[in-house]
């Protein structure tokens, strides 16, 4: 009887042991030499790759200089921006203006997705309409709202919310229909109803989608940006990079189209690496979707 127990006893403290490892945590800082392997030398051979194939097209004359110019005549605009003291303000122009409007789109688009996704009726009615809004460009909102609001910030705002809001309210309401409903059932078991039950269970357990719909909706707020700045001008709104862009293009000056191309991509970049990637691992680690990064 004794030689039937211990291979059992044996099996289930192998059994807690495996449990306890699958619950461990790793909290070892990664190696700065490992961060730098996988994280900073992909993406710089990238751009030193894109960089070089360029510099060769120059050489090769694929393309007259005033079509294509060199990488040392897009370097010599950053140059002169940074001198006159105007490259900081350029960017600066557009970031506050796509922060801004993105924080007032989160905080339309967030209770308009609870509505929609808890309420049947409100979601036969807008649903349709909200994921139709999602798929229109945001350029087609800026010819109306020059004509309701005229040359001023508030256009730039309203497109912004346009393009932006959509985006992230299906992005809670995919994010709440992803949520088991035995969850919801708990919640309701343990007393959280109403307000309670959407900030204790509705939103937690709708994060990633919620997250991604957020990453989609700064996505559609900095496009929908940059297609106001480049149609409506004044000197009103002050030269943000949408406007440089079509600077470039009035002045026949392709290095500083170029150089307002690069800034706006600079930006995306920034914000997703600085904000969103953190929230996402963050969001995945919680939920033991990351070991490691």
């Amino acid at each position: 009887m004794a030689s039937t127990d211990t291979p059992a006893k044996d099996d289930l403290a192998g059994l807690e042991a495996g449990l306890d490892a699958l619950d461990s945590v790793q909290v070892g800082r990664t190696p700065l030499r490992t961060t730098l392997t996988r994280k900073v030398l992909p993406p710089v051979t990238a751009v030193a790759l894109v960089l070089a194939v360029w510099q060769l097209l120059v050489w090769a004359g694929a393309a007259p200089a005033y079509k294509l110019p060199s990488p040392g005549a897009v370097w010599a605009e950053v140059e002169t921006a940074w001198l006159q003291g105007t490259l900081l303000d350029y960017i600066w122009t557009s970031v506050s203006r796509g922060l801004l409007g993105f924080l007032l789109a989160l905080a339309i688009g967030t209770p308009l997705g609870l509505l929609v996704a808890r309420v049947g009726f409100v979601r036969a009615a807008i649903g349709p309409i909200l994921s139709g809004l999602q798929s229109l460009p945001s350029v087609a909102w800026v010819p109306p709202a020059v004509i309701w609001l005229g040359l001023n910030d508030s256009m730039m705002y309203a497109v912004i919310l346009l393009g932006a809001v959509p985006s992230i309210a299906n992005g809670l309401v995919a994010g709440i229909d992803q949520i088991p409903p035995l969850f919801l059932r708990a919640g309701r078991t343990l007393g959280a109803t109403g307000l309670r039950e959407a900030w204790h269970i509705v939103l937690p357990g709708a994060l990633p989608g919620y997250l991604a719909g957020l990453k989609q909706g700064w996505a559609f707020s900095w496009r929908s940006l940059m297609a106001a700045e480049i149609i409506a001008s004044s000197p009103d709104l002050g030269v943000g990079l949408g406007q440089l862009l079509e600077n470039g293009r009035n002045n026949a000056s392709m290095s500083q189209v170029f150089l307002a191309i690069f800034l706006i991509l600079l930006v995306g970049i920034a914000i997703d690496l600085l904000i969103f990637s953190p929230l996402e691992r963050r969001v995945l680690r919680g939920r033991g979707l990351l070991a490691k990064g």
